[in-house]
C-alpha cells in the first residue's frame, strides 16, 4: 500500500473536535452523576415498594414479601448507592432541595442550579419508568385488570398522606424529616465536626436515611426530595394513573412533596450555619 493510500484511511481527530467533545463531557458530568444518583435512589425505593404491596395479592406471590421496615432499608440503600455513585464527580446532592440549600447558603453557584434540578427530576421520572416497566404485569395483576391504573398502586411512585393526617400536619412532618435529614448532612460534611472519611459518608448516610424514615415517615411515606417525588410521580401520571395524582387534596404535591422539603433543608442549614458552622464558603460568615 502506498503512503498516500495509507494517508487517506488513516482517520485524524481534529484537536479541536476533541476539545469541544471533552467540554462537553466536562460540562455534563455533573449533572448526569446527580441524575444516576436520583435514578439508583428511586429504583431500590419504589421497587421495594412494588415488593412490598404488590405481592400481598396471591396471583403475584404466594405470600408477602416486606413490611415496612423492608420498605425503609430499600430507600435508604438506595439513597446510600446513589451518594456512592454520584460522589466524587458531583457534590452528590440528588435532591433539589439540598442544590437550592446549598446554593443560598454555602456559594454553590446558582447557574448551576437549573441543570442539577432538571437532572435530578429526569432522574426521578426514568428510575419510576424502569421500575414500572419491570413490575407493571404485578400491577395489572394487583388492580384486576390489563392497564387499569387506581389509586391503589400509585403510592408506588408518589408520596401520599395517611388519611387522618391533615394537610397542615403532613406539610409540618416532611419539613422536619427533611430538615432533620439535611442538618445531619451538613454536620457530616463539616471538616471542623467529626466528619466520617469520605468514602463512608454514603454509609452514614444509610444509617441517617434507616432512621429518618423508620421514625418520621409513616404519616407521608418520607418524600424529603422533591425529585424524588415529581420525578416518579409525573412518570404514573404519563402511564395511565387517575389525575388524583395531582390533584389529591388540594396539590398535595406541591405543599407537602416540593415546598416543604425546600423550606426544611433552608432551615436545617440555616441554623447550622448560624450557630455551629466555622467555614468560610457559609454566607452568614461574609455577614
Amino acid at each position: 500500500m502506498s503512503q498516500a493510500s495509507h494517508s487517506r484511511l488513516t482517520t485524524t481527530i481534529d484537536p479541536t473536535h476533541k476539545n469541544s467533545l471533552r467540554r462537553i463531557r466536562d460540562m455534563l458530568r455533573e449533572p448526569v452523576a446527580e441524575f444516576l444518583g436520583v435514578a439508583i435512589l428511586v429504583i431500590f425505593g419504589a421497587g421495594v415498594n412494588c415488593s412490598i404491596l404488590l405481592s400481598t395479592v396471591p396471583g403475584v406471590s404466594s405470600s408477602p414479601k416486606g413490611d415496612y421496615l423492608a420498605g425503609s432499608f430499600g430507600w435508604a440503600v438506595g439513597l446510600c448507592l446513589g451518594v456512592w455513585v454520584a460522589s466524587g464527580i458531583s457534590p452528590a446532592h440528588i435532591n433539589p432541595a439540598v442544590t437550592l440549600a446549598m446554593a443560598t447558603w454555602r456559594g454553590f453557584p446558582w447557574r448551576k442550579v437549573p441543570g442539577f434540578i432538571f437532572a435530578q427530576t429526569l432522574g426521578g421520572f426514568v428510575g419510576a419508568a424502569l421500575v414500572y416497566a419491570t413490575y407493571f404485569h404485578a400491577i395489572d395483576i394487583f388492580e384486576g385488570g390489563a392497564g387499569i391504573r387506581t389509586m391503589k398502586t400509585a403510592g408506588i411512585f408518589g408520596a401520599f398522606s395517611i388519611d387522618y393526617l391533615t394537610n397542615v400536619s403532613a406539610f409540618f412532618a416532611e419539613l422536619l424529616a427533611t430538615a432533620m435529614l439535611v442538618l445531619i448532612i451538613v454536620a457530616l460534611t463539616d471538616k471542623k465536626s467529626t466528619a466520617p472519611p469520605p468514602a463512608l459518608f454514603p454509609l452514614a448516610i444509610f444509617i441517617v436515611m434507616l432512621g429518618i424514615s423508620s421514625s418520621l415517615g409513616m404519616q407521608t411515606g418520607f418524600a424529603m426530595n422533591p425529585a424524588r417525588d415529581f420525578g416518579p410521580r409525573l412518570l404514573s401520571a404519563a402511564v395511565g394513573y387517575p389525575g388524583t395524582v395531582f390533584s389529591f387534596r388540594h396539590q398535595y404535591w406541591l405543599w407537602t412533596g416540593i415546598l416543604a422539603p425546600i423550606i426544611g433543608a433552608q432551615l436545617a442549614v440555616a441554623l447550622y450555619d448560624i450557630f455551629l458552622y466555622q467555614e468560610d464558603d457559609s454566607i452568614v460568615s461574609k455577614l
